[in-house]
């Protein structure tokens, strides 16, 4: 594992250790990284064990790392371009069928929040962008000077949980009333003018996460690529998912819960109905998500919101 770290300083990937150590990795099996970015979860895996791994992401900027990857490993690495929602179409152009373990990377990538001309940070002076997919549509940019301002509340709110979404909504449409707003500072000083004393973090990192979680339909990608290990992984497979909000960490505990056959509340006054019982599909290696050492979180402020939950298919 030392080697592997190592070896990933171009890249910092969230809880590895812990990525590494649940994927419980064996020789000659096939593996998924359904959201490859930098390549540092797939390198860590590479050398870890002598398998079969696909890796899949839509950003074609993924590419490069992709290709410095299978320079290194040409017989046990092939990447996918594509989103991971799509992991079983895209896995079956290959025929593959069957997986020993799924990892998955929600959200943003290092890579996409470094670069700068991308339009995912609000200190940068790029022009709003945050597509994930560059020929996707629309772009930040689109959604902020032509969506209504309900309809700019309701997305700050919903996938922002953003307590000032009215307010935010109304002053990006008196903003835009006299110019368009093209920057990710422009933005990001919008929303800040409605915030007053210190904060931990940005007082506009809520609404930008609601716009990138929006333009690239970020919850029903990863509501799609959840439902794709019940088809892919065999029995005894893993699946590691990370994420870095509430909503995603909801999304991906009720997708568990559910298909572990927790989900049902049993009144001791009724029989159990057998037949309503919902099909255990999959075994919960931890009740609760493992959050990252404060070694990490000390080293990579990144980390500090990641959570992981591990599963086995039964």
């Amino acid at each position: 594992m030392n080697k592997v770290l190592n070896n990933l300083d171009f890249h910092k990937p969230v809880m590895l250790k812990e990525v590494i150590e649940n994927l419980s990795l064996k020789k000659g099996e096939t593996y998924l990284d359904g959201t490859f970015g930098a390549g540092g979860y797939s390198r860590a895996i590479l050398e870890s064990a002598t398998c079969q791994l696909y890796a899949i992401d839509r950003d074609e900027s993924a590419e490069k790392f992709a290709e410095k990857l299978s320079q290194n490993f040409p017989k046990n690495f092939t990447f996918l371009h594509g989103k991971f929602s799509e992991c079983q179409e895209l896995l079956a152009e290959k025929n593959i069928t069957e997986l020993d373990g799924m990892v998955f990377d929600i959200g943003v990538s290092s890579m996409q929040l470094d670069d700068k001309e991308r339009g995912f940070s609000f200190d940068s002076d790029a022009k709003l962008d945050m597509r994930m997919d560059q020929n996707s549509f629309p772009s930040a940019y689109e959604v902020v000077n032509e969506a209504s301002e309900i309809e700019l509340a309701s997305i700050i709110k919903e996938f922002g949980e953003e307590p000032k979404a009215r307010q935010i909504a109304k002053k990006i449409i008196a903003k835009r009333s006299e110019k368009p707003i093209t920057t990710c500072r422009e933005l990001a000083n919008i929303v800040r003018s409605l915030y007053y004393g210190y904060s931990k973090t940005d007082s506009a990192t809520r609404t930008f996460q609601a716009l990138r979680i929006f333009v690239n339909c970020e919850l029903d990608e990863l509501k799609a690529a959840l439902a794709s290990s019940l088809t892919l992984l065999k029995k005894g497979g893993r699946l590691v998912v990370v994420s870095f909000h509430s909503l995603e960490d909801g999304i991906v505990k009720s997708f568990l819960k559910k298909e572990a056959g927790l989900d049902q509340t049993f009144s001791r006054y009724q029989p159990i109905d057998e037949g309503k019982k919902s099909p255990k599909n999959f075994q919960l290696l931890t009740k609760s998500a493992i959050s990252p050492t404060e070694e990490e979180v000390a080293a990579n402020p990144r980390a500090r919101s990641a959570r992981l939950r591990v599963a086995i298919r039964i």
